[in-house]
Order: C-alpha cells, then structure tokens, then sequence
C-alpha cells in the first residue's frame, strides 16, 4: 500500500537564497539571522545573533539563565555531525540529602533550588569564538539595540505576563517589577518592551574583550571568562542565596553559587548518529534524549511502508508503540554518568527483540529492555497520585494537550558555503524563577529532569548533568550535511520530529508539507517534567487526524486526547542540495510564531 499523499494545500515551492535560509520560532531572530548572513557573516555567526535576540523576544520560552543543545557541520568537515553541549550540570550543592533537609521527594518545577548551571550563554559564545567570523560587538548589536531601545511584545509573552502576574505581586516582587505596570497591570499585546539592564550586561561583555590586546577569538574567549567568573555570577550567587517561593507551595534558598559557575564551560561533543533508509541521522549523547529518535527508527526501519504512515491507524498505532519502548530505555537506561549502553540500544538485534513486542493492542505498560542489566525505575506517578499530595508543583514546558505554558526554542540556519546548524535554547523562562534585578534575567530549572531517588540512570548527582529533553536532529546523506531540524516541546520533541522524518524520507513529502500535516505523541511514559506523571496508554492526537483515525485507535486500547487542530509541534528545518547548492526551509504555523526566509 503506497505512502498517504501529502494534502495539497500545504504544496509550495522551496525557499531559495543566495546567502543562506533560516528558520525559526521568531520573525524578529529570523530577520537578525538574515541580516547576519547578508553582511558576509556564516550560519555560526547568524545562530548566535539571533539566540541572543530569541532571549528577548521569546522570554517565556528560554533565557540568557537557561541552557541549549546544537548539531551542527562546517563546510571545512560536512560529513563529521558535531554536537554543541551547552546543558550545565547540577550546582555542587544540589544533593538529594538538601532537598530531603527540605521537604521535597521531587525536585520543584519552579524557584532556583530547580535550578542547573546556566550553559546558554557560554555555548553561544563558543560557537562564535571556534566557528563564526565576525566580532561579538556585532554579533552583539541587534540584541543589545533590541534590550535598550525595546521590542514589541508578542500576544504569547503577554498571555504569560498576564497568567503570573498575581503570583509575581504576591511571591516574587522582582519579576513584578520587571514584567508588571506601576499599578500591577500587564502590558499588552503589541507593547513595547525593554530590558536596559540586561543591555548593560552585554554591553559590559563585549567591553571586557574590546579592552584587551588580543584577536577576535581572544576577545570572544575574555566574555567568556567574565560571564563564568564577574559581576553575572556574583549577583546570581546573592540572589539564589535569597528565599522564595517555589513550585512545592514553600520558600526555598537556591544552592547555586559563583563558585559553580565558574567550573563550568561548554564543549562539543561527538554526535551519536544511526542510518535510516539512506540518511544518517544525527543526536547528542543519552544525556539527553536523542538516542529515543533513532532507537525508535531502529524499531520501525524494516517495517512496511505502510505502517510507517503517520496519517493512517495502522500507522499512528505502530509508531506511538515503538515510542513507547523507545522512551522507556530513555527511563531505565539514560542520563549523565555510567555505562549507557547506546550501542546496544540501537542495534539490529536490539531493535528486533522491542519490535516483536508490538502488538495489535496499545499498550499500558513501561517496558524498558535489558539493555544493560536490569533496568532501575523510578516510583511511577499518575494524576492521582499528584492529587492526592506529591511534594513539589511546577509547569511542563508543553501540557499534554500542547497548550504552550513555558517552552522552548528553536533554530535552523544554513549558509551558501554549506555549513549548517540545529540549536534549541530553552530554560530561564520570565515563569521559571524570580527576576534578578542586577541583571534582568531568571534562572532556568532544568534540575526537575533529575530523580531524587537513588539508583536510577538520571538520579541527581552534584556536578552531572540532568538529561535534558532539548533534542535537535542533523541529517546527512552520502557523507554530507544536507538538513537541520528540532522544535519546541520538551519529551515531544523526538516524537514529532519522528513524523516529519518518516514523511519526508519514506513518504517523499516536502518539508513544508510534513510540517502542516496532522501531528500526535504518546503520553505513556513518566514525564521529565514535574510532577513526573505519566498516562499509561495515553495518545494525544490533532483533530485534523480524522475521526475515522481516532476511533480506530480507541478501539484498539489508545486512551487519546483530542487536542484541535493546530497544536502539536512548532517544527522548523532547513536543508542544502551539496549538488547544486539550493537552499530551502519550512516553518510552523502553530502558534503563529514561526517563520522561514532566505535571500
């Protein structure tokens, strides 16, 4: 049975460019890319410029506080898939005892005891230093202009505002002041906004290299040392010291300190990739969750066609059990730390053993392979059990009907010369923890990805990482980087990348068309984000599935959710012909945030 036909009102040509394409959840950082790329700059140097714009711009969805992942390729090297680490570990403080001392049988979803080292920053600025051309006074410039003069508002960020505004008043005044009106108010859609106190910290960065005898890289590298070790971890270490409130219903201190900041230091890393009919497909490492992408293509590789199609029963019901097998080795198997047995993962043999597991009827259960011994779960959590008084409160990034409550970012650029690049910043969100005046930033809480209990494969350790849902992807094809892809959604960014892919690859559709066609994931696995819950057999669907769909898979066990028409995934991707050079890119019409151009 051939491949469903794509729908016919989501064809249109490829963009195509001189300069370069980019794509991303914001026409303002989009723009700034652009214009990055049309002053001779490369993909590099238009990713960091428009990173620095996306934290203004989006500051519901990340922050200069928060953390990133990027895969990417130069031209130099378009066969070697690098990935950009920019996740920071837990604080030296962060024990399970402290938070035992605490209260807390989960770490919170909101307040600085949430939070991990601020990686963002520090990785952008490393990207640009290795591999962007252009001085950071340059790169700099758009964000600083935007932070001073002031940018319009978009109705999401003040739905945001509007939500927290009575917990800013009542719990944490420094946001209040930051977001709110004298009187209390939120500001509307449309208004203009600035944050001239953050402009002063990039300001000051970019002073520190200016002031030195050096080169650009020598410079790039002097705003590196400031940001770990000046005036930026000095105000976070007094502000973190300083009780608030948290998700648990309590105040809490922070335990991240100057001392933690200055340990840390972003780095590349070698991409863990795995082929899937004829594209290499490649992720960061089991410290986060890209190895769920590719196990769950081993899992579907050898199937037919037919159940591979996302718009079909058959093909929605195979599709969101071999996720689910996938993201239960996610649970038993990855974090930062230990023998994580990704090769075994994604063999043949492996994959074969979870396929024969899928079966006519949905399943309820979490079935983690034995990968590497004998799988160390956490206690599961259901919406009762949160009910009925698990510590801890918080926010996912995405609910899981994908109502948007504080997500993430991302962005796609590639250059005329080939080199090209996936990032997906997120973290420090305005709703995520307390505005620090002296900079006009928040702190992220990436630390609620970690477990309190011990023994299993992402435990809080000091020092380690949490496992991270940021997840872009890299494709390759006879040896060259050829496309860049990710979207916002926390543990559904691999699930709706997973769609895309297999639309694309096995369906031959567009990239656009794969974008726009009707998304789902699976809800039956515990969630990274507080309170940790999980939905056994759950399925959230968009409407546009069809009924026909739906009600075939409620007969066949699914618990689905129905979530409207247009709310799943905020996907974004460029890709490059290595043949003609012919760039192209494809936006997200959720959320009316996305956008794609090129010149």
């Amino acid at each position: 049975m051939p491949f469903s036909a794509p729908p016919e009102f989501t064809t249109r040509p490829d963009l195509q460019g001189m300069f370069g394409m980019t794509a991303s959840t914001h026409w303002i950082a989009t723009a700034t890319a652009q214009s990055v790329l049309e002053r001779g700059g490369n993909a590099f140097d238009a990713a960091v410029a428009a990173a620095f714009v996306l934290h203004l711009v989006e500051p519901h969805l990340n922050g200069p506080g928060g953390d990133l992942t990027a895969v990417f390729a130069t031209a130099e090297d378009p066969g070697t898939p690098v990935v950009l680490m920019g996740q920071g570990p837990a604080p030296a403080g962060a024990t399970p005892e402290h938070f035992a001392a605490e209260g807390l049988d989960l770490v919170p979803g909101s307040g600085a005891l949430a939070a991990a080292v601020p990686g963002s920053v520090d990785a952008w600025l490393l990207l640009l230093g290795t591999h962007g051309t252009r001085e950071l006074r340059e790169v700099l410039a758009p964000a600083i202009d935007l932070a001073r003069d002031g940018h319009p508002l978009t109705p999401a960020v003040a739905r945001a505002i509007a939500t927290m505004a009575p917990f800013f008043m009542e719990h944490w005044p420094t946001s209040a002041e930051r977001w709110l009106h004298p009187d209390g108010t939120p500001p509307d859609p449309g208004e203009l906004v600035t944050n001239p106190v953050w402009a002063g910290v990039l300001t000051e960065l970019v002073a520190v290299g200016d002031a030195l005898d050096t080169d650009r890289v020598g410079r790039i590298t002097a705003a590196r040392d400031a940001w770990a070790t000046g005036t930026v971890a000095r105000a976070i270490d007094r502000f973190a010291r300083l009780p608030h409130r948290h998700s648990s219903g309590r105040d809490h201190a922070g335990v991240l300190r100057a001392s933690d900041l200055a340990a840390f230091r972003a780095s590349f890393e070698p991409a863990v990739t795995a082929a899937f009919r004829g594209t290499t497909i490649a992720k960061t490492g089991p410290w986060g969750q890209g190895p769920v992408l590719l196990a769950a293509l081993a899992i579907l590789e050898p199937l037919d066609d037919a159940l591979l199609d996302p718009s079909t029963a058959d093909g929605v019901h195979t599709i969101a059990e071999a996720l689910k097998l996938a993201l239960a080795d996610r649970e038993a198997w990855s974090g930062d730390g230990g023998e994580v047995p990704v090769d075994t993962i994604l063999s043949a043999g492996y994959a074969a053993a979870r396929r024969a597991l899928i079966g006519p009827r949905a399943s309820a259960e979490l079935r983690p392979g034995t990968a590497g011994g004998t799988p160390a779960l956490p206690r599961l959590r259901t919406g009762a059990d949160f009910s009925a008084g698990i510590s801890g409160t918080g926010e996912p990034t995405v609910a899981s009907t994908g109502d948007l409550r504080g997500d993430t970012c991302h962005l796609d650029v590639v250059d005329r010369w080939g080199n090209i690049v996936a990032a997906t910043p997120s973290g420090g969100w305005l709703q995520s923890s307390p505005t620090i005046p002296e900079l006009g930033i928040c702190l992220g809480t990436r630390l609620q990805m970690t477990w309190l209990e011990e023994g299993t494969a992402s435990s809080l350790r000091a020092g380690r990482r949490p496992r991270t849902t940021l997840s872009p992807t890299l494709l390759l094809r006879d040896g060259r980087a050829v496309g860049a892809l990710g979207t916002p959604g926390g543990d559904q960014q691999d699930q709706w990348q997973l769609l895309y892919l297999l639309r694309t690859i096995v369906g031959g559709w567009s990239p656009q068309q794969a974008i726009d066609a009707p998304a789902f994931h699976t809800t039956s696995f515990p969630g990274s984000f507080w309170p940790r819950t999980w939905e056994p057999g759950g399925l959230v669907v968009e409407d546009r599935m069809g009924d026909a769909v739906i009600q075939e898979l409620e007969a066949r066990g699914h618990l689905v959710t129905r979530a409207g028409g247009w709310s799943l995934g905020r996907l974004s991707s460029v890709g490059r012909d290595p043949a003609t050079g012919i760039v192209q890119a494809a936006a997200n019409a959720r959320a009316m945030q996305g956008y794609a151009a090129g010149r």
